[in-house]
């Protein structure tokens, strides 16, 4: 009972640190903005024309996308590693970013006149994906953890190129594929937190409560199905899961990588394996990092403004080498 609390404890504690995370970034940047502006704003409503356009229009609807796709690619991530039983495993290392960023470069130039349907393409890209890896893993089974992973990134890898090979045989679309194919928030307003939302909102309550299958499935597929649980309709479940938080992030922000990655690896350092809070916590944790990680990419440069996509590969790709050091030592 006082490791549950303490779990809880942490869980409210990162949430508040999201909160504040999350005001910051609407008051920095090129303009600062004081804590009485905002209060102005959203309390008094007598701030000064430009002040409140920047904060209400510009800001904050860019501030929760980011907290969304965050918190949608660390649960994600969190979903796949407990279904492959492999910590390597994320959105981004095997592919399921790079089929939903394909899905939405192909809708993109050759359908442009339905971009309202992005989010289901790229839910489309990311659950193929997602059931190819699957299949992978469920012929190589158990001991393949390895392959599972090289095997995501060679399709990473494809999936890629071929995106490449449609942007380059396109290349009226060029400029606007490659900036959103890098991964990036600039510009995204509240037709892109309504277009993520009920995604996000849907595929968070499906993850809470596949958790408890979840922590079955990391005692083993046997073990699992003695205690009751239906291996395979739950594998379905976890994968349409997974592949709706990830796809709707990817056709909000592009193919950011590595929150995927890092957040459920940070979260199990904190409050351990148990998925219950696990998934939660991964959220929490990849919404914290995304939002931390575009205050950075605005006001580093200024004027310029960085593609968040750049910061978290440059943060996110030692983090990978150092797990997987990790694994060789204990090997």
């Amino acid at each position: 009972m006082a490791k549950q609390k303490l779990r809880i404890l942490w869980i409210f504690l990162f949430a508040v640190i999201l909160i504040i995370a999350m005001m910051i970034s609407i008051v920095s940047g090129t303009l600062d903005f004081s804590v009485s502006n905002i209060l102005k704003v959203f309390l008094k409503g007598n701030a000064d024309h430009l002040t409140q356009h920047i904060i209400i229009n510009v800001r904050l609807p860019r501030t929760l996308v980011g907290m969304l796709v965050g918190v949608n690619l660390g649960i994600a991530g969190a979903l796949l590693q407990g279904l492959l039983r492999n910590n390597l495993a994320s959105p981004n290392i095997i592919g399921v970013n790079s089929g939903a960023g394909l899905a939405a470069v192909i809708m993109m130039c050759f359908m442009p006149g339905s971009i309202n349907m992005l989010p289901s393409a790229t839910f489309l890209g990311a659950l193929l994906t997602s059931l190819l890896i699957y299949s992978i893993s469920k012929k190589k089974g158990n001991s393949s953890n390895v392959t599972i992973i090289l095997a995501g990134v060679a399709l990473n890898a494809l999936l890629h190129a071929l995106t490449s090979a449609i942007m380059i045989l396109n290349s009226d679309e060029l400029a606007v594929t490659y900036t959103w194919l890098i991964g990036g928030l600039n510009g995204r307003g509240w037709i892109h937190y309504e277009s993520i939302l009920y995604y996000s909102l849907f595929g968070i309550i499906a993850s809470i409560f596949l958790s408890p299958r979840i922590n079955l499935f990391l005692l083993g597929e046997d073990m699992g199905k003695n205690l009751g649980l239906s291996v395979e309709f739950s594998r379905i479940l976890i994968i349409i899961t997974a592949s709706i938080l990830a796809g709707s992030a990817v056709s909000v922000a592009g193919t950011i990588g590595f929150i995927g990655l890092c957040s459920p690896h940070i979260a199990r350092l904190i409050i351990g394996n148990d998925y219950r809070y696990l998934v939660v916590f991964s959220g929490i944790l990849g919404g914290l990092i995304l939002v931390v990680s575009d205050t950075l990419a605005r006001v580093m440069f200024q004027p310029m403004e960085l593609p968040v996509g750049i910061l978290t590969a440059i943060l996110g790709t030692p983090f990978f080498l150092f797990l997987i050091y990790s694994r060789r030592r204990n090997i």
